[in-house]
C-alpha cells in the first residue's frame, strides 16, 4: 500500500488551498480529484454565474486573481481557468479522476480507499469536497405531488429549456434571485419564498461591500466559535434586482401550499398550473465517504469539528465548510486563512505524534 503524509480529498477552491498551506509546513499532500481536472464544482455551476465578490478580494494565497480590473466582478468561467492555472503552480500531487469511497482509522492514521479498489495510507486527512454534491432538497408542500419538472439549481445551466413556460423559483438568496431574473427575461417567473427577500448594497460610498467587511475585520471574525449556524445572508444588489422583483419580473410570492398535479396551490387559494420547480435551496456538506468513521458526523451527516478541526478523530480536518470560522470561511477570499490555521495545526499534530 502507498503511504503519504496528508490525502486532501477535492481538488476545488479548498483543496487546492490547503496543499498550498501544507506545502508551506513542509508537508507533502497528495490531491485527490473525482472529476478530470482540478477546478472543483466551479464548470458545473450555472452559465451566466458570477462571483459576488470583486476579483481584487477573490484569491487564493500567493496567486493574484488576473486581469486588470481589479473591481469587476469574475464570471465562473474566468474561476475555472484560474483554479487550473494555480493547480498547474502547485507544486503538489494532484490526481484528478480519484474519488474516495472510504476513509478509516489504522493504527498508523488513517486508510483512504478509492473507487475501483485503490488503497492509501496517510498520516492525516483533510475533506475539502465542499457541498456542491449534496444539494438540500428541502420537504416542501406538495412538492411529491407536483407533476411538473423539479430541478435543483445543481442541474441549473441557462434560461433556455423554459423560455415562453411558466417557472416557480424557490429560495430567497442570491442564487434563487439571480437565476429568478434571468428565467423572467424570457418565461413567466414566480420567485417563492418563506419570508421577503432581504438586500444589501452591492456598493457603499462608491466602494464595493467586500472593501468595508475586510477593512472593519468583519469578514475574517472568527464569528463560527460563538454561532453554531451562520445567519441568512442578505442578496447583494446594485439596484437591478429590487427594481426586477418591485416590477414582478420575477413576481415575489409566499410559499405555494401544496400541489395536484402539474397545479400548485398558493395561500390566497388560488390555483396555477406550472412546468417547472427550480429548488435554490441551497447544499449540505458533501462527506459520504466519512460516513463509516466513527465520530467523524453527527446524526445528520454534518462533520463535527470546531473551527475545521475534527473534534472526535485526530489527523482528520475539513476546510471549505459555510461557516468554518468566519463568513469567508467557503469562499475564494476566504478559504485560504483557513486553510492556513488547519495545516498549521496539522502539522503541530503530526510533529506530537510521529
Amino acid at each position: 500500500m502507498e503511504h503519504i503524509d496528508v490525502a486532501v480529498i477535492g481538488g476545488g477552491q479548498s483543496g487546492l488551498a490547503t496543499a498550498h498551506a501544507l506545502l508551506r509546513h513542509e508537508l507533502r499532500p497528495v490531491v485527490l480529484q473525482a472529476s478530470d481536472r482540478a477546478a472543483g464544482s466551479w464548470p458545473h455551476y450555472y452559465d451566466s454565474l458570477t462571483l459576488f465578490s470583486p476579483a481584487r478580494y477573490s484569491s487564493l494565497p500567493g496567486m493574484p486573481f488576473p486581469g486588470a480590473d481589479r473591481d469587476r466582478y469574475p464570471h465562473r468561467d474566468e474561476v475555472v481557468a484560474y483554479l487550473a492555472a494555480y493547480a498547474d503552480r502547485l507544486d503538489a500531487e494532484i490526481r484528478t479522476g480519484c474519488r474516495v469511497s472510504a476513509v478509516s482509522r489504522t493504527g498508523g492514521g488513517f486508510e483512504v480507499e478509492l473507487e475501483g479498489g485503490g488503497r492509501l495510507s496517510a498520516r492525516a486527512v483533510v475533506a475539502a469536497s465542499g457541498t456542491f454534491g449534496h444539494p438540500h432538497r428541502p420537504v416542501l408542500p406538495g412538492l411529491e405531488e407536483f407533476t411538473g419538472q423539479v430541478l435543483h439549481t445543481a442541474e441549473y445551466r441557462s434560461p433556455a429549456p423554459f423560455t415562453g413556460g411558466r417557472v416557480v423559483v424557490v429560495g430567497a438568496g442570491n442564487s434563487a434571485v439571480q437565476i429568478a431574473a434571468e428565467l423572467a427575461a424570457t418565461a413567466r417567473v414566480t420567485l417563492a419564498t418563506r419570508r421577503p427577500v432581504k438586500f444589501a448594497a452591492q456598493r457603499i460610498l462608491g466602494r464595493d461591500l467586500h472593501f468595508w467587511t475586510a477593512r472593519t475585520g468583519l469578514d475574517t471574525a472568527p464569528l463560527g466559535r460563538f454561532l453554531a449556524r451562520p445567519p441568512a445572508q442578505p442578496v447583494l444588489d446594485d439596484g437591478r434586482y429590487r427594481a426586477a422583483l418591485a416590477a414582478d419580473r420575477p413576481k415575489p410570492r409566499s410559499l405555494f401550499t401544496g400541489a395536484d398535479g402539474a397545479e400548485l396551490l398558493w395561500p390566497d387559494g388560488q390555483r396555477e398550473e406550472v412546468d417547472a420547480i427550480v429548488l435554490a435551496t441551497g447544499y449540505r456538506p458533501d462527506l459520504p465517504y466519512l460516513n463509516d468513521l466513527d465520530g467523524a458526523l453527527d446524526v445528520e451527516g454534518n462533520p463535527q469539528h470546531r473551527e475545521g478541526l475534527a473534534t472526535n478523530v485526530p489527523g482528520l480536518a475539513f476546510v471549505g465548510l459555510e461557516w468554518q470560522r468566519s463568513l469567508s470561511s467557503n469562499s475564494l477570499r476566504g478559504v485560504g486563512r483557513d486553510a492556513e490555521r488547519i495545516a498549521r495545526r496539522l502539522a503541530a499534530h503530526l510533529a506530537r505524534r510521529w
